[in-house]
């Protein structure tokens, strides 16, 4: 599939592989194994594949809505599957051909969920494994290179406020870690979780919960445990609690372990089938619900690294998601474990010194955007001159403000509405054409 605006060759695989690639040429495998060919991209065009999330046909975004925002890769995945079972090739064939019809390319799978066997390696574990395997297979005999995962516990990103208004009317996705504390104390009841708090949070909960309506306790709740699209499900209170008493048991320790055992399983398969892991960081990266986190700090990403060094293992730099903690150095991460990033998720915070956190404008708020990007760009092109066939980095606006009218549109999902996402990718889009060009100038 060749984007006029890439001003891209596509030349077959057996007339290329045997000369060297033009200095300051990008080239990757498209539409295997259909067409195996090698994509060649001027350097003017150089720069992050710049990608949507998509979450599928029965989204409110469409397709068509996607190319008119300037974005040239989808990242979707295949929700209605149920977590554990294998992803058949048909419906991987399906979900592609579609995307490929609309003039885009399925550049990213998010997610394949890991089951919840797998994190407590227990129960039909060994099965679901299995089916992990051949959907990765089946994923690299379409071409389909790069697989985000996360490995976090019971919740995935966990927000209490899907609607916090800003000052300009529009609103944003908000973690108040009082709210969280009050649910988690006088809502959920968590036995012993008092003692995971201090006196100032456990009083300011306290008057917190005492002020809160029925509805509002009721929304609270609904927004920390309702789950993702192709998750497990949403969990009722009976067994959000039982979930977490599993994990609990386990710890920072056994979870560690599971995951260092669950990619020793499935990196070889990956290598096989040419597709390339990329795990996302906790979110947020700090403990909920006293559960265990593994993925959360530069440390944590490199003895994911090291655990199984292979091309194959590797990561998803979500800024939003690190850039939660203060002692997070987002830039000096994507120096040190450029060669391992595969993925990008870009967006911004605004930390507050309870741990609470909300999702700024893109290039607005404690994460460096544009530092995070120029080392970006910089790891894209030690890979070009590396030759490494996988030397672009596909990102996309991670979540978006409700502005406009969708503020109010009861079927815009939380953080995915289209004008949000679209002011988004435009300013990063500013960012990395600006320093591209610097960059071509010297």
């Amino acid at each position: 599939m060749v984007n006029d605006r890439d001003n891209s060759l596509e030349v077959a695989t057996s007339s290329i592989l045997s000369s060297r690639p033009e200095s300051g040429a990008l080239y990757y495998l498209v539409n295997w194994p259909d067409q195996f060919t090698i994509k060649i991209f001027d350097k003017e065009h150089l720069g992050m594949q710049e990608t949507w999330r998509w979450f599928g046909p029965d989204d409110t975004v469409t397709l068509e809505q996607i190319r008119q925002a300037g974005a040239s890769g989808v990242v979707t995945a295949l929700d209605h599957i149920p977590t554990g079972h294998a992803w058949p090739l048909e419906e991987i064939t399906t979900r592609q051909t579609l995307i490929n019809e609309n003039g885009l390319e399925w550049s990213v799978v998010e997610s394949i969920p890991v089951h919840q066997d797998i994190k407590l390696r227990t129960g039909n574990y060994r099965a679901y494994i299995d089916n992990y395997r051949q959907s990765l297979t089946n994923l690299g005999e379409r071409g389909i290179r790069r697989v985000c995962y996360n490995f976090m516990p019971v919740v995935d990103w966990t927000r209490t406020n899907l609607n916090f208004e800003l000052e300009n009317a529009s609103s944003a996705l908000r973690f108040e870690m009082s709210d969280f504390v009050a649910y988690d104390i006088h809502i959920l009841q968590r036995p012993d979780a008092a003692s995971d708090y201090n006196q100032a949070q456990l009083s300011i909960a306290a008057e917190r919960f005492a002020g809160m309506s029925s509805e509002e306790k009721a929304r609270l709740e609904s927004n920390i445990i309702a789950g993702l699209p192709g998750g497990e499900g949403s969990y009722n209170r009976q067994g959000i609690s039982q979930a977490i008493q599993a994990f609990q048991d386990i710890g920072n320790e056994g979870l560690r372990s599971n995951l260092f055992a669950f990619l020793t399983d499935i990196i070889p398969t990956a290598e096989a089938a040419g597709v390339v892991l990329a795990i996302h960081p906790d979110d947020p990266p700090f403990s909920l619900f006293g559960l265990p986190r593994v993925v959360s700090t530069a440390q944590d990403a490199r003895a994911i690294i090291e655990s199984a060094q292979s091309t194959s293992n590797g990561l998803t730099m979500c800024a939003g998601s690190y850039g939660a903690r203060s002692d997070n150095d987002l830039v000096k991460m994507v120096n040190e474990f450029g060669p391992s990033i595969h993925f990008v998720h870009l967006r911004n915070i605004q930390r507050e010194a309870d741990g609470s956190f909300y999702e700024t404008e893109h290039l607005d708020g404690d994460n460096d955007i544009v530092g995070i990007i120029n080392a970006l760009l910089n790891q894209e092109a030690s890979r070009r001159q590396n030759n490494n066939l996988l030397s672009e980095i596909p990102m996309r606006p991670d979540h978006g403000h409700a502005i406009g009218d969708e503020k109010n549109d009861p079927t815009v999902r939380p953080g995915y509405s289209f004008a949000g996402r679209l002011k988004g990718l435009a300013e990063l889009r500013g960012v990395i054409h600006t320093l591209t060009t610097l960059g071509q100038r010297g």
